[in-house]
């Protein structure tokens, strides 16, 4: 079975050449040029009708990459846990900043080489998939709740909107609770994110999980920040 990507590109020349080369990487591209037709295929797609991952570009012809975020993020059910990775021909890193913030998994500036898309898409695939699975899938922690299974998180029963690596990140401070990590081996933990990696993305990433899971996100008691070093997930019960 296909791998199904969805592509929100309006440049045509550029969406048939990465449509060709993935293709014979095994991926099948579904390509859109406006953010309109990008959503309501997200909108109207359930279960396996899903992409397994969007790739969005930041500059549209009808709305802003950011705002197609958003608002993938806002849809119901699985649609909001789609990934995504955003492209961009914009270089200031604020951009990246931004586009991480608003729920993407990954940010690749234009001009790129199909050969780094393709490796970014996979390095996001294999974080969704998890690798090999762990002897116990349920995680918990006073209120909090990872279901490495079903890749969901909640927190007093309410669910816990986290996108994909978001998810990764979490599970993989969860896992060595109490121990502190740098940011390079969070991203290790991970896999598949290169360590060139715009090391400040993490603490983005991290202020997410945090007004996901954190009760009061100014004084966090899960997921603390390790001044000069990282982080470490908090041991203690709610």
């Amino acid at each position: 079975m296909k791998t199904e990507l969805l592509m929100i590109e309006d440049d045509h020349r550029l969406a048939q050449m990465v449509t060709e080369y993935l293709g014979q990487s095994g991926l099948q591209v579904q390509h859109v040029d406006h953010a309109a037709a990008g959503l309501q295929l997200l909108t109207q797609g359930q279960g396996a009708a899903l992409p397994d991952l969007v790739i969005l570009d930041l500059m549209l012809p009808d709305m802003d990459g950011l705002e197609v975020c958003r608002r993938i993020r806002a849809l119901p059910g699985n649609a909001a846990r789609v990934p995504i990775l955003m492209l961009t021909a914009k270089g200031d890193p604020m951009d990246r900043v931004i586009g991480l913030e608003v729920g993407a998994d990954d940010y690749l500036p234009k001009p790129y080489e199909p050969r780094e898309l393709l490796a970014r898409i996979r390095a996001i695939l294999r974080r969704r998939e998890g690798g090999a699975q762990p002897a116990s899938n349920l995680l918990q922690f006073g209120t909090l709740e990872i279901d490495r299974d079903a890749r969901t998180v909640s927190v007093a029963g309410s669910p816990a909107e986290l996108t994909s690596y978001q998810f990764d990140l979490l599970v993989a401070l969860a896992e060595r609770a109490g121990r502190v990590l740098t940011r390079e081996q969070i991203m290790e933990a991970v896999r598949g994110r290169e360590l060139e990696a715009f090391d400040r993305s993490i603490d983005v990433h991290m202020g997410r999980i945090r007004a996901a899971i954190e009760q009061d996100v100014k004084n966090p008691k899960r997921i603390l920040t390790v001044r000069g070093v990282g982080y470490v997930f908090a041991k203690q019960q709610d």
